[in-house]
């Protein structure tokens, strides 16, 4: 295998994307809804996946207000971990 090459395909990245945040929710006010796919990118150098996810948030429970927001996961192509969870600006 040459150098920089991955070895995580994209599904394996989405999917530790998915799982980091899942892992996360009690920490970051409760339950998450709606998860979607947003974006996938592979670096340049092609050493990380950049998997960005969408979802809402009910802020109030009991009135049901929704917010979206976007988070960008950095996934090492080589391991399948995640290094970084970053907002992403809309």
């Amino acid at each position: 295998m040459s150098e920089n090459q991955s070895i995580v395909d994209v599904k394996t990245a989405v999917y530790a994307a998915y799982q980091y945040l899942r892992s996360l929710q009690e920490v970051m006010g409760g339950t998450l809804y709606n998860l979607r796919l947003e974006e996938v990118e592979l670096s340049e150098d092609r050493d990380f996946w950049l998997v960005t996810v969408g979802f809402d948030r009910a802020e109030f429970p009991a009135i049901m207000t929704e917010d979206r927001n976007y988070k960008i996961f950095k996934v090492n192509s080589q391991t399948g971990e995640v290094e970084a969870m970053k907002i992403r600006a809309i």
